[in-house]
């Protein structure tokens, strides 16, 4: 539209460089591609960085992986299995990248797998104030399946199955659904 308006007065033309820049933006932060899944048994949800890799009390260990605004935010299932459960928590909007972001908004995701009850966490950051989910508890989810979005920079953790060992390490890029977590 404002390339139109610009042929009749040229302060449109400056108009449309940002709007075109905005729009290349938006096109580049939804992109979806395609991924042929990687070799790992327990695979990435996010593409991003490793944040932090902690044991928890109840013996499985959390793999957080943080996303910003320049990847891509299509979350993929790490193993294939049934989803149990789907819930919405609210929260804050803290920076997905501190460390009290844990109270942010957030959906709790359950997968009975092969390796039995799979955790993840999708949470929204400052800027990513939407989780949208692609599926529903009862759905069965192929290793790799797009699960769902987070708008914006945001965080994804997995909390590793008791005596799984992560394959990854603090700083480490891994991208969804090609990048192995575990040491299976």
């Amino acid at each position: 539209m404002t390339a139109l308006l610009s042929r009749r007065d040229r302060r449109w033309a400056l108009a449309a460089v940002p709007l075109t820049a905005l729009t290349g933006g938006m096109l580049w932060f939804f992109r979806d591609p395609e991924r042929t899944p990687g070799p790992g048994r327990i695979l990435s949800p996010a593409d991003g960085v490793v944040q932090s890799i902690d044991p928890w009390p109840d013996g499985r260990t959390r793999v957080a992986i943080f996303m910003s605004p320049l990847n891509v935010h299509v979350n993929r299932a790490p193993l294939a299995g049934t989803v149990t459960s789907v819930k919405h928590v609210s929260g804050g909007f803290l920076p997905a990248f501190d460390k009290d972001s844990d109270k942010n908004e957030r959906v709790v995701w359950h997968l009975d797998t092969a390796l039995g009850d799979l955790e993840l966490v999708q949470i929204a950051g400052a800027v990513a104030r939407r989780i949208v989910p692609y599926l529903e508890a009862g759905a069965e989810v192929a290793r790799a399946e797009r699960i769902g979005l987070i708008r914006f920079g945001s965080r994804v953790d997995v909390y590793l199955p008791e005596g799984i060992a992560p394959a990854v390490s603090v700083g480490q890029k891994t991208v969804a659904g090609v990048t192995g977590l575990d040491r299976g």
